[in-house]
């Protein structure tokens, strides 16, 4: 095991509708970082070295989103990692300070996005995602609908063959994120609906309705990491939160071999990630109070909640059901209103979360 890591500061902009606030890369990654930076209480100059994750832009929109905080030589890295971008910029920063490479680090997520579904941007060559999409139009075919809400879509269709779960179970969820966006003041959205409002918005691709669906967005996350020896240095202890585990994981043969949607959506990726946490910490899903999952749709925050252990596998409509993963619950899932509400500008998503835990645990 390295050294200890700490986040000392962490920061977001408010998640807008993409195009609506007249602000560019530069601004949204500007507001978050100063505002992580306040958060530690420590100047630009501290950090040693920055990870800077963002999907759609240039080579170096990295360093240019830096450059509104200080221009001071530093290693800057760009991390682009799909939805996983922010989490994966956490965690080079983690494993800087962790191997004793640095020991304060920046991790800067951000996004300005299109208005509408994800599209392919590079049409003279292989999509990333064929293997997945052979896999899924093997097994279920290709309609005319967004091909993001297919994978999950059908992954919640299988579900309910499998398990039983109800499509009411899946707008549970968004309702349950839409009600708890109403106490966010960065979230895209902050209106609160009916259960009945979910299940009757128009049909993006059954089960799934626009509202159990997240919106793209402008805007961007930061999070300050640093070592113990730096904590106290700067006396920062009384707002310091150690991470005790983080895990990364990519596809594993059964993605594919399996030949199941649910599996295709990274089921095998999640409860290995969660199996590395557990074992690093020491603690388990019995231990956990709140959590920030990645609802790009209802289904993912359903299968998820078996992935990470915090029910058995199939009982994912059941939890939810019963009422388990709100406040008064087993566990508060997405107190943030998650990304359904919250809006999904992909580079700043993960670090959108770990901010709003860090506000959670102090």
């Amino acid at each position: 095991m390295g050294r200890k890591v700490f986040v000392i500061g962490v920061g977001m902009t408010k998640f807008e509708k993409p195009g609506s606030t007249g602000k560019d890369y530069p601004d949204f990654a500007k507001e978050a970082g100063e505002r992580a930076l306040a958060d530690a209480g420590i100047p630009y100059t501290a950090i040693e070295q920055a990870a800077v994750g963002y999907c759609y832009g240039d080579s170096t929109c990295g360093q240019r989103a830096v450059y509104q905080l200080g221009c001071t030589g530093i290693p800057v890295y760009n991390v682009n990692n799909n939805c996983s971008t922010g989490s994966t910029a956490l965690f080079m920063a983690k494993q800087f300070v962790e191997g004793g490479l640095a020991d304060c680090a920046l991790a800067l997520g951000f996004e300005k996005m299109e208005k509408g579904s994800l599209g392919a941007k590079f049409m003279d060559r292989i999509n990333p995602m064929d293997k997945h999409l052979e896999v899924m139009v093997g097994l279920r075919g290709f309609e005319s609908a967004p091909p993001t809400a297919q994978f999950f879509g059908n992954a919640g269709r299988e579900h309910m063959e499998k398990y039983g779960t109800r499509k009411e179970a899946f707008a549970k969820i968004g309702h349950k994120n839409h009600k708890h966006s109403v106490n966010n003041p960065y979230s895209q959205f902050q209106q609160e609906y009916s259960l009945d409002d979910i299940l009757k918005a128009p049909m993006v691709f059954d089960p799934l309705t626009k509202l159990q669906c997240c919106p793209t967005s402008d805007g961007a996350g930061a999070a300050i990491l640093a070592s113990e020896d730096f904590v106290r240095k700067h006396k920062l202890q009384a707002k310091a939160v150690e991470i005790l585990g983080m895990a990364m994981t990519t596809d594993f043969a059964s993605t594919f071999d399996a030949k199941s949607c649910i599996k295709l959506i990274g089921q095998d990726l999640t409860r290995a990630a969660a199996q590395q946490v557990y074992q690093q910490s020491g603690l388990g899903p019995e231990n956990v109070d709140v959590v920030e999952l990645h609802d790009c749709f209802s289904v993912n925050e359903l299968i998820t909640y078996e992935g990470l252990g915090l029910c058995a596998e199939g009982k994912g409509g059941e939890l939810i059901e019963s009422g388990a993963v709100t406040y008064g619950g087993q566990v508060v899932v997405n107190p943030s209103g998650g990304l359904i509400s919250k809006g999904h500008p992909l580079g700043a998503t993960g670090l959108a979360q770990c901010a709003e835990l860090n506000w959670q645990l102090r």
